[in-house]
């Protein structure tokens, strides 16, 4: 057997939009997160959820709170490129700072609901979105326009991205 030396930044590596461009598996990823964020931290103790799952890197409790930011971000991006006339230009976000602030110290079921109502509106807005709504898009003001569709294969990946640190962080250290 040969054993990868896998990144524990990119656990599942990089995005590649080519490998995110089913909306049906798309869709079920993003549906299926709140379970597996659920299933992912179940169990952890408090110091164990303050572990980095990289030296230098996040604890698993701000990346359950990071997830629960970006997630309510992406929905309101879709929001707006749903309902403006013309493509909005979002505001970014500085994620590595929104991670140092006082509420990502909070319990991570905090923000497990946030992801569970998230993505039941996420998932019930996508699900009645027409192919031209998924080809509505946003300008990001650093990577440019978004098509919803590649927005949504950003997510799924985004999700399997950070669930992926928790459950390898889990695995190294024989959780």
């Amino acid at each position: 057997m040969i054993l990868m030396n896998i990144d524990p930044r990119y656990p599942i590596g990089n995005f590649d939009p080519d490998a995110y461009s089913d909306r049906s598996d798309n869709l079920r990823t993003i549906s299926a997160l709140p379970e597996k964020l659920h299933a992912a931290v179940v169990g952890l103790t408090d110091e164990q959820l303050d572990t980095p799952y990289r030296e230098g890197g996040w604890t698993l409790r701000q990346t359950v709170h990071h997830v629960a930011d970006s997630h309510i971000n992406s929905l309101c991006r879709f929001k707006l490129a749903l309902t403006e006339d013309e493509p909005p230009t979002i505001k970014p976000y500085a994620e590595d700072r929104w991670a140092e602030l006082a509420d990502s110290n909070l319990p991570v079921g905090v923000s497990l609901a946030i992801v569970d109502g998230v993505h039941q509106r996420w998932v019930a807005m996508a699900n009645a979105m027409t192919d031209e709504d998924f080809h509505r898009e946003f300008i990001h003001p650093e990577t440019g326009n978004w098509t919803l569709e590649r927005v949504l294969g950003l997510y799924a990946w985004h999700s399997l991205h950070h669930t992926a640190h928790i459950t390898s962080t889990r695995e190294r250290n024989g959780w």
